[in-house]
């Protein structure tokens, strides 16, 4: 008897699931909060040199800014530069004093980078690192960096968490991710320097990367398969959630520290939560520690009520699956490379992945040019999230997951692509687009993990889940590192995002389609049934059953 059939006669989904679900949403809805978080936290507010104080016998605000600051191609004020020396204007007492004084210079007239540090408009954020540390103008690329350093963090973090929980339990290094995000968002919240905020962020980043790794199997490894994908939707949905609560709080709390704050303490409930999370009673049985997941199979058949013989869960019945669970060889990374078509799935995935994440992050974060503030900006970005779920649902049971992930994929490019051709005047089309966007983002990136699921052997699922997922985060924390991309022409950002999602979306055209098909159990059902279209009618199809 095998752990399936274990799980099934205790109950495969039932209350006792359905509670370790609910107990597991919390970090689920942290996630996009951390994630996304740039967007108020790194907020860049209007800007421009300090100036000394307007002279008391002059009146006109507006022309003492115009003799100090120049004005950029557009028209607009200088938000990086003012002149050395005050221009004179006609018909002001600093028309005299420029003549008086000789210093106004003949031709173009010279200017400085601000001596004097900055002036904030704070009427939409009273603080934010931007603002804390000066992080505009010449120095912007190290606000832009914080978004890379974190993700970086997850990165690494992914892999530390991943060996970990094999190691030591899931359980317990959930315990870890709470207590050190804890720990290092109360961190970042207290520092007094950029160097110390990025330390503490990049290390926050590795801590929540031990959600992204330790909640989903934790959920997995108690759920039957036929149930596995409704809480596939149901995180997806609290993800959601932590995207829209996230404008709320935003709103609310105009102050970066205490913002960070807020998001971070939830972390104490979480951490009183986990008296009642179950450790995984089959990573239990790997380790021989029989015992303990005896314990948790009864809890589990006593909560889901199904009448348990004793010889289901007696000891010699439960070493003999430990045992089997033990004999399975864990794979590695090398091997969704070792066979030609499993090559080729994976770094079409990989492709794939990079595309989703890129241009997810880059259309979340960038919130620039558009007609809404940007608290309804996320308000809205989040609530669009839940229609595009029901898209996907739709469109992968009739259009093929296949056609689905590269619809999505060339939509978010194309809506990204359009932003480009929209005047800046035109907020209204700029905001429906960039709405669009992310929609189609959030929609590929949820038939990512479907399709990707499907593609992979049993034997080989997870581990090609956690390739694909690694290479996907790269992408994430690269996204904000090509906004820096506007200073070389102010639409760059916006193509590479664009190009990268069709890039993606044709990439996901050379997969095979996996709608009504078995799932694959070995590396063998894989090259014998997922070949690319072209070789498809040299292999024998796959065997069609019922969605």
């Amino acid at each position: 008897m095998g752990f399936e059939e274990l799980l099934d006669k205790v109950g495969g989904f039932g209350p006792f699931q359905l509670r370790n679900v609910a107990l597991l949403a919390l970090p689920r809805v942290l996630l996009p909060m951390h994630f996304l978080l740039p967007i108020f936290l790194a907020a860049v507010p209007a800007h421009r040199c300090a100036l000394p104080g307007v002279p008391d016998n002059f009146s006109n605000e507006d022309a003492w800014l115009e003799a100090h600051l120049p004005r950029e191609p557009d028209g607009r004020l200088s938000a990086c530069l003012r002149f050395t020396h005050p221009q004179a204007l006609p018909n002001s007492t600093l028309w005299g004093e420029g003549q008086n004084s000789g210093e106004q210079p003949e031709g173009e007239p010279s200017t400085v980078p601000c001596p004097q540090g900055w002036e904030y408009n704070h009427s939409e954020f009273s603080s934010t690192i931007a603002t804390e540390w000066d992080l505009v103008c010449e120095q912007k690329g190290l606000n832009k960096a914080i978004s890379t350093f974190f993700f970086a963090g997850v990165l690494v973090g992914a892999v530390v968490y991943g060996y970990l929980s094999d190691r030591f339990g899931r359980r317990r290094l959930l315990l870890v991710a709470y207590v050190s995000s804890l720990a290092l968002g109360l961190a970042s919240a207290a520092s007094v320097s950029y160097i110390m905020f990025a330390i503490t962020r990049t290390l926050t980043g590795m801590a929540l990367a031990g959600f992204t790794i330790i909640v989903m199997p934790l959920e997995l490894e108690w759920l039957d398969v036929r149930h596995r994908t409704v809480a596939g939707v149901l995180s997806s949905t609290f993800w959601t959630g932590g995207v829209m609560l996230l404008a709320l709080i935003g709103y609310l709390i105009r102050d970066w520290r205490w913002l960070l704050l807020t998001v971070t303490l939830p972390c104490v409930p979480g951490i009183l939560t986990l008296w009642w999370v179950p450790e995984s009673a089959r990573w239990l049985l790997t380790q021989g520690r029989v015992e303990e997941a005896h314990r948790y199979l009864l809890r589990c058949a006593r909560l889901n009520g199904p009448p348990v013989g004793e010889d289901s869960l007696s000891r010699e019945a439960l070493n003999k699956v430990a045992a089997a669970e033990r004999m399975v060889r864990r794979p590695s990374y090398l091997d969704l490379f070792r066979t030609p078509r499993l090559r080729y799935i994976s770094l079409c995935c990989m492709v794939v992945w990079f595309g989703v994440n890129f241009s997810y992050y880059g259309v979340s974060l960038d919130l620039s040019g558009l007609g809404l503030n940007v608290y309804l900006t996320q308000l809205v970005f989040g609530a669009v999230e839940l229609p595009s779920k029901l898209l996907v649902y739709l469109s992968v049971r009739h259009a093929g997951r296949r056609l689905t992930m590269a619809g999505t994929l060339l939509g978010a490019a194309l809506a990204v692509g359009l932003r480009i051709l929209v005047s800046p005047e035109m907020k209204s089309w700029s905001t429906a687009l960039a709405v669009m966007g992310k929609a189609f983002s959030e929609a590929a990136f949820t038939t990512a993990y479907l399709f990707t699921s499907e593609l992979y052997p049993t034997v080989l699922r997870q581990t090609g889940m956690g390739l694909t997922a690694l290479v996907g985060r790269l992408g994430g924390s690269l996204a904000p590192l090509a906004a820096l991309l506007d200073g070389v022409w102010l639409s760059l950002p916006k193509l590479a995002y664009g190009g990268i999602a069709l890039l993606a979306a044709c990439t996901a055209l050379l997969l095979p389609e996996t709608k009504q098909a078995q799932l694959p159990e070995t590396i063998q059902d894989v090259e014998r049934k997922s070949a690319p279209s072209s070789l498809q009618e040299e292999e024998m199809p796959m065997k069609q059953v019922q969605d």
